[in-house]
């Protein structure tokens, strides 16, 4: 895993790139949900869409790794998780 290891982190998408293709939600369904506009939002632990724009969830612990794969291989390329303490980009667009 990457410098990200251990740290709290927070994920969000960027609704005005997202393709709707859902890959994000078969990587981790406990995090991300097609909404009835076609569109990928994050959840949070109390299973509610956050639909507002730039809206954050904690990424859970357990679920690090499916949420970077969901990252890497959205062909829309807008899923973005950034270290909490600094706000430092770890996965998403532009950080391979």
């Amino acid at each position: 895993m990457s410098e990200a290891a251990g740290e709290a982190l927070e994920v969000w998408i960027d609704q005005d790139l997202c393709t709707g293709d859902g890959i994000c939600a078969q990587y981790a369904p406990e995090v991300f949900e097609l909404d009835i506009d076609g569109l990928a939002y994050v959840k949070g632990d109390d299973d509610q869409l956050r639909t507002e724009a730039g809206a954050t969830v904690p990424v859970p612990l357990p679920l690090i790794s499916e949420v970077a794969d969901s990252a890497k291989e959205c062909p829309g390329e807008c899923i973005h998780v950034r270290r909490v303490s600094d706000g430092t980009e770890v996965y998403g667009p532009g950080t391979e």
